[in-house]
């Protein structure tokens, strides 16, 4: 019954894929998530040390994903090279530091690591001992009639301050506040207006930020920060509800309310990372010039004291991208059109990698038809695809491989005009007009730990993650043979 069942769904494919290769059943059957698994924790393994874009052991990892184009036929797409290189600075962190806090009555807490805080990615390196004060967002917009700094002194001291803006709807408005977003802005602002140092509210590993000479942070969590609002008789929750509504509640915590913030870092500003790039040209002698591209951001949180693995976000997608890669790279399968698989640098630093290949294409970006980006694809059950309803004929042909061969829960969601600032890779393709799908697991399986070092391999589900690469492999196949798109 499962050979009759075999045979009677393989024909329609070759008809849908627009293939005649008879092994081509064996190939896809070929992706397992025991190798995909294999591949994540390779990547999450402590040589890479969590991958920090920029660092020797990104680059090492590079390598390593280089070396599997290599070896499965994927050929080098940058001119004879895997490797697309751009500047990117980052700081090595040796230690977890400290930061201790004192209230008035003098009793001196030293926080725990990881629980209550993370070391900044990219602090100085030193020692910073200072009075507390809250500043909100840490924003000064005069042309929006607002200034967290209005009513503070913050020369010389250590400030509490909060990620984000004072502005939540997705309109022409948010543009307008959007340059305010910037974690590089705000720690440029702090520095403007004189701070010592930081308390940023918010414990996650984040390597979007800036070194500052002199200027020494940390991350802390919400729940350490309510502890200190109410050493100082006030109710974080309330002052957060303020701040939402721009009613500006910075203040001064009372004199003897202090903090040490000690870090232990080294900063590389000449540094530079890379995209990796590979190429499985395609066999028509027209249509190859046009282009699929297939994309996941390699780089991870790097170490900070110890390893971020960085197994879902994102060693999970570029492990399936490799599984497809094997796939598609098999000499029997011949894509019409080309296909480029892009393992992007710097994406955790502020979309640097992306970036750069927008600005400086492999092929022309008119000659695209699609880009699909993978990230955190590797915990769950089912599958979701940002801007699948909008391109109807190319989310076709990921809906019915779906639909005929994986059985999955899969949802898809329109194109809608972000005025915010870039949140992924996704979306420098997206603004570059290029039809492009991100692709999601949903229905967690196990706890998601965002920018954790419990971001192991031990929370990925290997079921999905092949289950992936079987998804890409027969909806870029559909695509790319696909001579009415």
């Amino acid at each position: 019954m499962k050979l009759l069942t075999l045979i009677f769904t393989v024909i329609p494919f070759f008809l849908w894929a627009q293939e005649s290769e008879p092994d081509l059943p064996e190939t896809f059957h070929s992706i397992s998530s025991h190798e995909i698994l294999d591949f994540a924790k390779e990547l999450s393994s402590e040589k890479f040390k969590g991958r920090l874009s920029g660092s020797p052991e990104y680059l090492l990892a590079a390598e390593w994903c280089a070396t599997k184009f290599k070896e499965w036929g994927v050929q080098p797409a940058n001119n004879g090279s895997y490797f697309q290189y751009f500047p990117n600075e980052y700081s090595k962190v040796f230690s977890v530091g400290s930061v201790t806090y004192s209230p008035e009555t003098g009793q001196e807490t030293k926080l725990n690591f990881p629980e209550d805080y993370y070391p900044g990615s990219n602090s100085a390196s030193g020692t910073v001992f200072g009075n507390l004060v809250y500043v909100g967002y840490g924003i000064t917009a005069p042309e929006l009639g607002y200034d967290d700094y209005e009513n503070v002194d913050v020369k010389g001291k250590i400030i509490l301050m909060e990620s984000g803006i004072p502005y939540a709807k997705n309109d022409t408005t948010l543009s307008e506040w959007t340059p305010y977003a910037y974690h590089r802005y705000k720690f440029r602002n702090a520095v403007k207006h004189g701070a010592a140092g930081l308390l940023y509210i918010g414990k996650i590993a984040n390597p979007n930020t800036i070194n500052l000479d002199g200027f020494v942070y940390a991350h802390i969590s919400e729940e350490i920060a309510g502890h200190i609002f109410s050493d100082a008789g006030n109710d974080y929750k309330t002052v957060k509800k303020e701040l939402a509504e721009r009613k500006i509640p910075s203040f001064a915590f009372p004199e003897k309310q202090t903090a040490v913030i000690t870090a232990e870092t080294q900063y590389f500003p000449n540094a530079k990372s890379c995209n990796v790039v590979g190429l499985i040209e395609g066999s028509d002698p027209v249509l190859k010039e046009e282009v699929i591209i297939v994309g996941g951001h390699l780089d991870g949180q790097g170490h900070l004291g110890e390893v971020f693995p960085s197994a879902l976000d994102n060693a999970s997608g570029v492990a399936d991208i490799l599984g497809a890669a094997k796939a598609l790279s098999q000499p029997e399968i011949k894509p019409r059109r080309s296909v480029l698989f892009i393992l992007f640098g710097g994406e955790e630093c502020g979309l640097y990698g992306s970036t750069h290949y927008v600005e400086n294409p492999l092929f022309p970006i008119e000659k695209t038809r699609m880009m699909v980006n993978l990230d955190m694809v590797g915990n769950g059950t089912g599958f979701f695809v940002s801007n699948g309803k909008s391109y109807p004929e190319i989310f076709n042909h990921f809906e019915t491989a779906n639909e005929k061969y994986l059985h999955r829960e899969m949802a898809a969601s329109e194109q809608r005009i972000n005025f915010g600032r870039p949140r992924s890779d996704a979306s420098l393709f997206e603004n570059a007009g290029i039809p492009t799908f991100s692709l999601w697991t949903r229905n967690s399986v196990f706890p998601v730990y965002y920018h954790d070092p419990r971001d192991t391999p031990e929370v990925l589900t290997p079921e999905i993650m092949e289950d992936a690469a079987k998804l890409l492999y027969l909806g870029v196949l559909g695509v790319a043979n696909d001579s009415g798109l």
